[in-house]
């Protein structure tokens, strides 16, 4: 798997869930602007390697800003300064200047059709690898993108989501150059919340068994979910979004999808960023690319199967 990530809250519990999983192997991270600068996220991913000990796994500097050329916004409220929450990354030694874009094809032409590409933040960096390696889609086996609000409400605006939003020229530029996304919304990772009574079931493991990559989740993830339940009281926590389209990966028969043509709005105004699927069954929008988009899943596989993934080990121990 090539991760592509903003570096929140989430994209870090997806990280240390594939730390734990036996089926997944992670082999580049891409660092993007997003949730939190670009800086501050190579920060945080040289900090999970050490913590982690995987440090052959390349970190990939990528994009810094979108494709529309405005400076980001970041959002330390939600997910912290470095995508940690209440914690600040302590590092035994200063980080390099990771300008090494074109390592990506570096890691795709190791593993030729046989990567997922799992993008879970802006999509910035994947429209660029598109636009500078144009034959590098070819090598790669599927894509798992988080992205997108589909008849649904948005969270970025009543209609679009972040990712789609932030960068909407990048967004349409993968959705129309890619074949068979599959797009992972807020129709589905809205729901992605793992409930308190596990989070502290799992850190009571991870105390118990003297785990410290383990103890990072509780403090996190409350954290994320602290700010969630403030500015909407009837919510139970805050959403996983981009753990469950990682989670995906090695889970594809827990969801249901529908084939859609697509297309991102790529006007400014009210409108920018929206994720557009004809649902109708006449399909005119069908000039555009059709891609798979998750509307459903087993909520309660996904919460058995998350738990017993961090509990019942890591492949590296």
């Amino acid at each position: 798997m090539l991760f592509i990530g903003d570096f929140g809250i989430d994209d870090i519990v997806a990280l240390l869930f594939a730390y734990y999983s036996k089926s997944i192997d992670i082999v580049g991270i891409v660092v993007d602007y997003g949730n939190i600068s670009k800086k501050n996220a190579t920060i945080t991913a040289r900090y999970i390697q050490e913590i982690t000990q995987l440090t052959d796994i390349p970190i990939i500097g990528g994009a810094d800003r979108p494709l529309t050329g405005e400076q980001p916004t970041y959002f330390p409220e939600i997910h912290g300064e470095y995508g940690l929450g209440p914690i600040t990354p302590d590092l035994s030694e200063p980080i390099p200047e990771f300008e090494n874009f074109y390592e990506i094809l570096t890691v795709i032409n190791q593993y030729p059709n046989e990567i997922s590409i799992v993008n879970v933040g802006r999509l910035t960096s994947l429209a660029t690898a598109i636009v500078l390696y144009p034959n590098f889609l070819s090598q790669v086996k599927e894509f798992f993108i988080m992205g997108g609000a589909f008849l649904f409400p948005g969270n970025a605006t009543p209609i679009a989501e972040a990712n789609f939003y932030s960068d909407h020229y990048a967004a349409n530029l993968v959705i129309s150059n890619v074949e068979k996304v599959k797009i992972f919304p807020l129709n589905v990772t809205n729901y992605a919340i793992i409930p308190d009574n596990i989070i502290n079931q799992l850190d009571q493991y991870f105390k118990r068994t003297g785990d410290s990559v383990g103890q990072l989740l509780k403090p996190i993830i409350t954290y994320y979910s602290d700010w969630y339940k403030k500015r909407d009281p009837s919510i139970s926590g805050g959403p996983m979004h981009d753990l469950l389209t990682l989670w995906a990966v090695t889970n594809s028969n827990q969801f249901q999808f529908v084939d859609k043509p697509v297309k991102i709005n790529t006007e400014d105004g009210v409108a920018r960023g929206q994720s557009i699927g004809d649902f109708r069954p006449y399909k005119e929008l069908e000039k555009y690319p059709i891609h798979s988009i998750a509307i459903k899943f087993d909520y309660q596989f996904y919460i058995e199967n998350v738990y017993s993934t961090f509990v019942n080990g890591n492949k590296f121990y």
